[in-house]
């Protein structure tokens, strides 16, 4: 099977997976979850899951706290279990037809089941993280190092139109709600189905195409399957001392990904609350970001072309960095926060498409889904940092200007990091990597 062939199937998990980011967790979701927990607090503020008292507006905050918990403590195990097994494929099927699963059956959530929306979700999001991982990984597998900008491009695209277009089918359906005869609730029930539904039919054109390699080393025993994952994750830990590069770029990465996370999460608070912009209005900013995004990736990938992979995502930070200040000195009305969302989608498919593309060359031949959970730990894990630094810039000034303003030292820390990055002996290290075997019996 050709090497192209397979980089067009693998494009089709971001598109396929896209969805449920976009539509579940976007949108939908947590508003929906809030409400099913205040009908259970029955008048109160408190629901009481497994006897402890949460204020039901805290659900969901709570909820994704601890989908990041139990995404830290499971990733790297999926990371070493598919490096292993030589089997990367199959694990993929496995979880997205799990998180595709868990998301189909959000369409029973009505009354006051939100304790079942939360299991659901922990499930989903869950699957959608080791998912990812085992996705990430097949691409040093599928491209060359010279290809590895585009390909890395081409996925990030087509997941955010991907993502873009269901999310657009699925607001036309919950705002002619009305005029079809459903219930408001019934349309976000069959929202929050439809991206099971959709990750799930379009997972089927990576697995048909992607093929699985040898192993590198040897898969632990099924009996010390966990145990044997946790060993190896952390004998990667203890190499990446003699792997510099990689553990400055994920130093680096920790940071301006935060920043950027920040950014994409407090825009909509920004625009709703201190420019007094309707949420429809803003809905209509989230879709034109999804798709100016895809753009945005391809015009990086032409940029990282003649400027090289690491210039071109300095490049996008300058502009992150730019778009802040611009934020804070020139954002004043409606006009001005669509033209800053869309500059905020131009350079955010490029950051992330050359993220990945970047790290990929710093990882050892066998080990790539073993550093790319490392990568999405970085991405999941540390998202809190950024929140907190908004937060109390906001509560000590009152501005969210000046809150927005203070996100600027996650960037000029991320690019004095990045700036250190040995990139040309990253490259060289990767061509001359021998494949080692370790056995993990």
């Amino acid at each position: 099977m050709s090497r192209t062939r397979e980089q067009r199937g693998w494009y089709f998990y971001d598109w396929a997976n896209s969805a449920f980011y976009t539509t579940v967790i976007t949108l939908f979701l947590g508003p929906y979850l809030t409400e099913l927990a205040r009908r259970a607090a029955v008048g109160g503020r408190y629901v009481h899951p497994f006897g402890i008292p949460v204020d039901y507006r805290s659900y969901w905050g709570y909820l994704v706290a601890l989908s990041v918990a139990t995404q830290l403590l499971a990733l790297p195990v999926v990371g070493a279990w598919a490096d292993a097994s030589g089997r990367k494929k199959h694990l993929l099927g496995l979880f997205a037809y799990l998180g595709s699963a868990a998301t189909m059956a959000m369409y029973w959530l009505h009354g006051d089941r939100y304790l079942l929306g939360g299991a659901l979700f922990l499930v989903a999001n869950l699957a959608f993280g080791a998912s990812t991982v085992i996705y990430n990984a097949f691409l040093p597998e599928i491209s060359t190092p010279e290809e590895r900008d585009a390909v890395s491009a081409k996925g990030w695209g087509l997941g955010y139109a991907g993502g873009g277009l269901l999310l657009a089918l699925n607001l036309l359906l919950y705002q002619s709600a009305p005029r079809l005869g459903l219930p408001s609730e019934l349309a976000v029930r069959i929202s929050l189905a439809s991206a099971g539904a959709w990750w799930a039919a379009f997972s089927l054109i990576p697995l048909a195409t992607l093929q699985n390699r040898p192993a590198v080393k040897t898969a632990p025993r099924p009996g010390g399957l966990i145990l044997a994952s946790y060993a190896q994750f952390f004998a990667t830990m203890r190499g990446l001392r003699r792997c510099r590069p990689a553990v400055l770029f994920l130093a680096a990465y920790l940071l301006y990904n935060d920043g950027i996370q920040t950014v994409i999460t407090q825009a909509s608070h920004f625009g709703s609350q201190e420019l007094k912009i309707p949420i429809g209005t803003l809905t209509l900013a989230i879709l034109m970001v999804q798709f100016l995004a895809f753009f945005g990736a391809l015009l990086f990938n032409w940029i990282a072309a003649r400027l090289g992979s690491k210039n071109a995502l300095m490049l996008s930070l300058a502009l992150w960095t730019a778009v802040l200040v611009f934020a804070y000195v020139s954002v004043r009305t409606t006009a001005q926060f669509f033209i800053m969302a869309a500059l905020v989608a131009l350079v955010l498919g490029g950051s992330q498409a050359l993220s990945r593309s970047l790290f990929s060359l710093m990882i050892p031949k066998g080990s790539e889904a073993e550093y790319f959970s490392l990568y999405e730990i970085s991405d999941k894990g540390t998202s809190w940092l950024g929140p907190l630094i908004f937060g109390l810039g906001l509560q000590f000034t009152g501005d969210y200007r000046l809150a927005i303003l203070t996100l600027i030292v996650f960037f000029l820390a991320g690019m004095t990091l990045l700036a250190r990055v040995p990139v040309p002996a990253v490259l060289s290290q990767q061509l001359a990597q021998p494949e080692q075997t370790t056995d993990r019996s």
